[in-house]
């Protein structure tokens, strides 16, 4: 008896703990994907000052963007330029400075897909 008043016990407590942090994540998610679809949508814009304020407001680095943030399934200097956005992709570009092949292959991206609403 005394064994099933514990294991209820312990479950009583851990599930609002379990619930509280699986809160916390999907918000941290949530959090992350609207930084990177804003980031996205600014160098999308053509406007240099609305990409820096997009970089800046979310604490971001200019060459961290620009190395490791895919938008809708290619890097966000290429987003840009396909969208005809070549200011920001010539600033994202210059905030890289000289790479050599072996930093860029050794990179993890991070790939955001939205739309325009």
């Amino acid at each position: 008896m005394t064994t099933i008043k514990t294991t209820l016990i312990a479950l009583a407590t851990a599930v609002p703990a379990l619930a509280f942090s699986l809160t916390s994540q999907a918000t941290t998610i949530s959090y992350v994907d609207t930084a990177l679809v804003e980031v996205c949508k600014a160098a999308q814009s053509n406007k240099v000052f609305k990409l820096k304020s997009a970089i800046k407001s979310y604490r971001l680095q200019d060459k961290t963007v620009a190395l490791k943030v895919m938008c809708n399934g290619v890097d966000i200097i290429t987003f840009a330029e396909k969208n005809g956005a070549t200011r920001t992709a010539a600033e994202l570009q210059q905030s890289i400075g000289e790479v050599s092949i072996t930093d860029v292959a050794a990179i993890e991206k991070i790939n955001v897909t939205f739309t325009e609403s």
